[in-house]
C-alpha cells in the first residue's frame, strides 16, 4: 500500500509534476540547440519538399561534382544517368544533390527554394555558380606549354597530357591531338629526354 501525500497551500501534485516535466523538456531543447534553428518544420530544409519518389527507384551511382571541372559536362553526365526520369523535374532537382560532393553540397543546401522553382532554375544557378571552371578551361597553347617534370616518367607525362587534352575547350579532334603529340615528341628528342 502506498502512503498518501497531501500538499497544503500549493498546487495539486499532478499540476506540479507536469510543470516539472515541461521545464525539463524546455531545458533539453535548449541543450540540444533546437531553438537555434530558424526552421520549425523539416520540409523547410528541402529544396523540393513535395517530391514523389517512384516505388523501386534506385538512385544511380554518380561521379560526384567537386566544383573543379566544367559544370555543363557534369549536368550532361547527370542527365544521362537519370534520363528515364527526365520528365519529372522534382525528381531531377531532388536527386541532383546526390551527384555533388564537398563544397558543392553546401552550395546546394544553401539554395533558396523561392529562387529555384524548376529544373531550369537549378541548372541555371549551378552553371552560374561554377562557370569559372569553363572560363578557365585549357586551350591548345597551355597544352603546348606543358613540360615534363624532372622525376616524371614519359608514360606519366603522356597520361597527364592526355587527361588535360580531354579538357581543352573547344574539344580537340583526333587529328589535332596526333599533330600535337608529334610536335611534343620532336621537342622531347631535341631536349634529350
Amino acid at each position: 500500500m502506498q502512503p498518501l501525500l497531501f500538499s497544503i497551500g500549493g498546487p495539486p501534485l499532478a499540476v506540479e509534476g507536469r510543470e516539472k516535466v515541461d521545464l525539463i523538456k524546455e531545458r533539453l531543447r535548449a541543450v540540444e540547440g533546437f531553438d537555434d534553428y530558424p526552421f520549425a518544420d523539416m520540409t523547410d530544409l528541402c529544396l523540393v519538399p513535395d517530391v514523389v519518389i517512384p516505388p523501386k527507384f534506385n538512385v544511380p551511382n554518380f561521379d560526384r561534382y567537386k566544383g573543379t571541372t566544367c559544370p555543363k559536362n557534369h549536368l550532361n553526365m547527370y542527365y544521362q544517368k537519370v534520363g528515364a526520369y527526365s520528365r519529372d523535374e522534382k525528381l531531377l532537382m531532388h536527386f541532383f544533390q546526390d551527384s555533388l560532393a564537398g563544397a558543392t553540397v553546401i552550395w546546394y543546401t544553401n539554395l533558396e527554394a523561392s529562387h529555384v522553382r524548376s529544373w531550369k532554375d537549378l541548372i541555371t544557378a549551378f552553371i552560374r555558380q561554377y562557370q569559372y571552371n569553363t572560363d578557365m578551361a585549357l586551350d591548345r597553347t597551355q597544352l603546348l606549354k606543358m613540360s615534363k617534370r624532372e622525376h616524371e616518367s614519359f608514360k606519366e607525362y603522356a597520361q597527364k597530357w592526355r587527361d588535360l587534352a580531354a579538357q581543352v575547350a573547344p574539344p580537340m579532334v583526333e587529328r589535332e591531338m596526333i599533330t600535337m603529340i608529334e610536335t611534343l615528341c620532336q621537342c622531347s628528342t631535341m631536349r634529350n629526354w
